[in-house]
């Protein structure tokens, strides 16, 4: 207790105050009103200064050392007994016990704060188990998260003085929640939800830029090649998480089991050897087919030829039959372009699939004056590259909307236009496959 004394000016001067029932030299008594509006207002995260200067206090006459003495007992009150405990029961006390003294109205607020307090613990909990619960793994509720439930259980259930006690039921700190809802930190946090918004519409329109999904890596190489944006690639990954933007992801196929094989193909011997980036565009060429769903259950099958040096499709075919005139048709359309000229020594490698076994195929190949490579049996690791293209590219295709085979061909031919033209590789210097050959051409 304060040993500070008031003076018959002091006195007159508190009287004055509404909020104080009584006064003497030694003390003051305090409304009962007075106690609820600093409580309500104390947990808000306003200090106990703050609150009597606001109710017309004088702090110089009061003292900070009886305020912050009453600020305890009130606080220590309202905890273990609520409302209640903040009621000046002096006068009239007969020394009985306090709840022979309760009426019944007083009797069912008690059993309701109480009940509502236990709902609170009870869904707070389960808040927190639900956000932890996953199908995949653990997850953990961050701080920030738990300080936003605690928030809404006590808005939901009106137990503005039960922060203390949600916040040990929740294992965070008491202290920690009023700084996360102090205005500073809200503030803070407008401002850094204000620059995440416009890192969201950057990286949104990279991500529909030429009308193709892109991951991380390809975002980040596109915002800085056509937006003259410079960006991190942890950034980029973080507010793509924060806002939904998935990336299409290209998962292993579980049937498949590489299994490496000892023996050389008698037929066609692998020249490549896995050599695949000689720094020479149009030297080793890479093929293979593969098939594509669309409209209601179609398929059909794709022919490319890959430069494995650039990455670029050279020529492509589409057919909805997978006869050898698939293979001869994407050869023969590498030959009719006039822009393309091998280089000395080149040659094409495919795996042992009866299109590239054939006498007819190995003829027009040396017709184009290519020597042939094909790929060990069982090893699809000889042919890695024109693989990965092949779920890169089926990524980029938007098949569903197609109806019909004429349809594919053209989202086909587009997408090749935008892969080779527009689509960026990480790994050529952040090039796109067209660009990567000029500069291999004017380097060579």
């Amino acid at each position: 207790m304060s040993k500070k004394l008031f003076s018959k000016k002091d006195i007159e001067l508190l009287s004055k105050n509404p909020y104080v029932k009584s006064v003497s030299t030694k003390g003051i008594t305090y409304t009962d009103e007075f106690k609820e509006i600093f409580i309500t207002e104390n947990n808000q995260g306003k200090f106990p200064r703050e609150i009597f200067e606001d109710c017309g206090f004088d702090i110089e006459i009061v003292g900070m050392e009886r305020i912050k003495a009453a600020a305890n007992r009130w606080r220590l009150a309202y905890r273990n007994q609520g409302v209640m405990g903040l009621r000046d029961t002096r006068a009239g006390n007969s020394g009985r016990s306090k709840d022979g003294e309760l009426s019944v109205e007083d009797k069912f607020a008690r059993l309701e704060a109480e009940n509502n307090l236990l709902k609170a613990e009870n869904e707070l909990l389960k808040k927190i188990r639900f956000a932890e619960r996953s199908k995949e793994k653990e997850i953990k509720v961050s701080a920030d998260q738990k300080f936003n439930l605690i928030q809404s259980v006590i808005e939901k259930y009106y137990l503005k003085g039960m922060v203390s006690h949600l916040c040990k039921v929740a294992g965070v700190s008491r202290q920690g929640y009023y700084n996360y809802f102090s205005a500073e930190q809200v503030e803070r946090r407008k401002v850094k939800e204000k620059k995440d918004v416009a890192w969201r519409d950057l990286i949104l329109k990279a991500y529909k830029f030429k009308n193709r999904k892109k991951g991380a890596r390809q975002i980040k190489m596109v915002l800085a090649a056509q937006f003259g944006v410079v960006a991190n690639l942890k950034l980029i990954r973080r507010i793509m998480k924060k806002y939904g933007i998935e990336c299409p992801i290209r998962r292993a196929n579980p049937y498949k089991r590489t299994i490496k094989a000892t023996q050389e193909h008698k037929v066609v011997p692998n020249l490549l050897n896995r050599q695949f980036k000689q720094g020479v565009p149009y030297k080793v060429l890479l093929t293979d087919i593969t098939y594509l769903y669309f409209g209601k259950g179609n398929r059909a099958y794709l022919s490319t030829i890959f430069d494995a040096a650039t990455n670029e499709v050279l020529a492509h075919k589409v057919s909805d039959r997978v006869t050898l005139n698939i293979a001869t048709d994407t050869l023969k359309n590498l030959k009719r372009n006039k822009k393309i000229k091998l280089a000395k020594g080149a040659y094409i490698h495919s795996d042992q699939g009866g299109h590239y076994t054939s006498p007819v195929y190995q003829k027009l190949v040396k017709k184009c004056k290519l020597r042939q490579s094909m790929s060990r049996r069982g090893n699809c690791w000889d042919n890695a590259p024109q693989e990965s293209f092949f779920g890169h590219f089926k990524d980029l295709l938007e098949v569903k909307s197609c109806e019909t085979l004429k349809e594919l061909q053209q989202e086909v031919k587009d997408a090749i236009r935008y892969y080779n033209y527009d689509r960026y590789q990480w790994n050529m210097k952040k090039m796109t496959p067209v660009q990567y050959r000029d500069h291999l051409l004017k380097v060579a």
